[in-house]
């Protein structure tokens, strides 16, 4: 949807005299119960009193029946507004924020519009929302003739458009344009801070968000929990763990410890940083739990490999009558997924909607397709996501071409590349899976033509990286290049590694490389520079002797890293725990946590 703004006279935002107000004073009305409703059946209930009282086009009271709509009932919030005659900017902006909660968030540029066509000018909540609305739908066209037209009715400026301007242009994939609006601000305004830092995490750069953190305490300005939530969710990105713990004591320390949101994110922080006993430490510490805490730590225990203590924590969380939520759920089948509890897991799907009335999403399908596709009933999985009420995303596809893989069904996986391509031609992952799988098979006439089809398609795979966090600084390795300031040490730790660990028994594990043309020697060179590797022996180098490694990848592990990384533990008396794509794996006195099952 494209819409255009008029810039047609407007009139100042019009308001109810409070003269008027008192003459329209209703008689005696439950208005306590408007905010007590959990259902719009309730919520009509109370509209047909307000109908039976002679009460339905009272403003105030059809203004609190409309911002009491659940954002899945904006059907009946636009019928409800259709009944005011001569609505002012007060309700326009609360169907307008109530359609940016919604599941179709751009249809408050459509009420923003109506608003100027009416001659209503728009005040100070205006723009925030339109604006939120536009970056919820990552509408950036819309967003940008919403700028035009706060720059030409004086709002730009606003103290409160300009850091949702920030965000909008963030969330639409603008950076450089959001750090633009940031550099016009004066720097003293923690609201704009927040968002310029929120926008660097939702961008995937932690790195830049924690400078904007340091450059905001520097100033002398005082955070909020919107920082804290964002510099927590860099920490969780990035893997930092020491640096979490420092923040979790500024949290301690400055107030924050009774912001449930605040303690969700130190779950979710710790967790994603591999300490999952400080996790569990933070829940436990709660007075009070909503769902979203609930959640974290049901996936917390998930991602760490703990599926029974992720599916007991559910029950009890339903057993003190905290609702579910689709977060929730996926953290139930995940844990299914990687702990082999097929049953169980598709049973708890079936319960989503009828039980809990969650509508399941596209990542709910994606870990239904994982937990049969893990379990090797693949065909099953294909059929499942052939009959999906909407259309499969290629990452459901990926998530079956995979599970061919590590189960050697070429035939079945060549289906589901060729549904991948017609979706996304352009991920170079996918192209070295089949190609792989089909030189596992001695098919090499197909490897060749699938490797034609990825130069003619212009796929890059993405490089493997894996970063550590050595005294407070966190290291960022490639798979062997040489650019970090250490990478000659790192290299030359490797070899002394790979050495060592042969003598003790380790055979590096060339299975799955795939280039007819390579020898052994060649095969066993391609692997041993991985970037877990070189992260490993950085920690290896820079860490006192005992001191846990923790290290993040950006790809799933390979097989004969893991394999490594086992006798590291060993040999070397360390605990590993590395963070990949799918999980994390515990790496201790020669065996991990996943049990193999990855």
């Amino acid at each position: 949807m494209s819409t255009t703004f008029t810039a047609s006279p407007l009139s100042p935002a019009k308001s109810r005299p409070n003269e008027a107000i008192a003459k329209e004073t209703p008689p005696p009305f439950p208005f306590s119960l408007l905010t007590k409703c959990t259902s719009l059946r309730q919520l009509q209930q109370l509209h047909a009193l307000a109908i039976k009282s002679r009460l339905q086009h009272h403003p105030p009271l059809l203004t609190k029946l409309i911002t009491s709509c659940p954002p899945s009932a904006m059907d009946y919030a636009r019928r409800l507004f259709d009944q005011i005659p001569d609505p002012d900017v007060v309700l326009f902006n609360t169907l307008s924020r109530g359609y940016s909660r919604s599941d179709d968030p751009i249809q408050s540029v459509a009420v923003f519009a109506r608003m100027l066509d009416a001659g209503v000018g728009p005040d100070d909540y205006s723009f925030p929302t339109l604006l939120k609305a536009c970056a919820s739908a990552k509408a950036s066209e819309e967003g940008r003739q919403a700028h035009g037209a706060a720059v030409k009715l004086g709002f730009a400026d606003n103290i409160y458009v300009l850091p949702t301007l920030i965000s909008m242009y963030a969330e639409c994939g603008e950076l450089n344009v959001a750090r633009a609006l940031f550099a016009r601000t004066d720097g003293r305004c923690v609201i704009s801070y927040n968002s310029m830092i929120t926008a660097c995490v939702r961008s995937s750069r932690p790195s830049e968000a924690l400078a904007l953190f340091r450059e905001l305490q520097a100033k002398g300005l005082e955070p909020t929990d919107v920082t804290m939530l964002s510099v927590l969710s860099s920490c969780a990105l990035l893997g930092a763990l020491e640096l979490g713990k420092w923040i979790h004591e500024y949290v301690r320390k400055n107030g924050f410890g009774s912001f449930v949101k605040v303690n969700t994110a130190l779950i979710d922080m710790y967790a994603k940083c591999g300490s999952l006993e400080d996790a569990i430490g933070v829940f436990g510490d709660m007075g009070s739990k909503d769902t979203q805490a609930w959640s974290a730590m049901i996936v917390a225990y998930a991602i760490h490999g703990h599926g029974s203590k992720a599916i007991s924590l559910f029950e009890e969380m339903l057993k003190e009558g905290i609702k579910p939520d689709g977060i929730t759920f996926l953290g139930v089948l995940y844990a299914c997924s990687h702990s082999g509890k097929v049953e169980e897991g598709l049973g708890y799907f079936r319960t989503m909607r009828g039980r809990h009335g969650v509508i399941p999403g596209i990542k709910h399908y994606g870990c239904v397709v994982d937990l049969l596709a893990r379990a090797g009933r693949l065909d099953e999985a294909f059929e499942f996501i052939d009959g999906l009420p909407m259309q499969p995303t290629p990452i459901l596809w990926r998530t079956l071409l995979s599970a061919c893989g590590g189960h050697g069904d070429v035939d079945l996986g060549k289906r589901a590349f060729e549904r991948i391509l017609e979706l996304d031609d352009t991920h170079g992952g996918d192209y070295v899976i089949i190609s792989n799988m089909c030189a596992s098979d001695g098919r090499w006439e197909d490897v060749n033509r699938i490797r034609q089809l990825m130069s003619e398609r212009g796929a890059v795979k993405v490089p493997g990286c894996s970063s550590i966090e050595v005294a407070n600084t966190v290291h960022e390795f490639f798979s062997g290049d040489g650019k970090h300031p250490q990478s000659e040490a790192a290299h030359r730790m490797v070899d002394e590694v790979v050495e060592r660990l042969k003598s003790v028994g380790y055979v590096p594990d060339t299975s799955r490389v795939f280039h007819v043309d390579m020898g052994e020697e060649e095969k066993e060179a391609s692997l041993r520079y991985h970037s877990e590797k070189l992260a490993i022996a950085f920690g290896l180098i820079n860490t006192p002797p005992g001191t846990t490694l923790r290290v993040v990848k950006n790809l799933r592990v390979c097989g004969d890293c893991h394999s490594m990384a086992k006798m590291v533990s060993m040999a070397f008396d360390r605990e590993i725990v590395l963070r990949d794509l799918n999980r994390f794996h515990h790496f201790k006195d020669g065996l991990c946590s996943c049990g193999d099952f990855w």
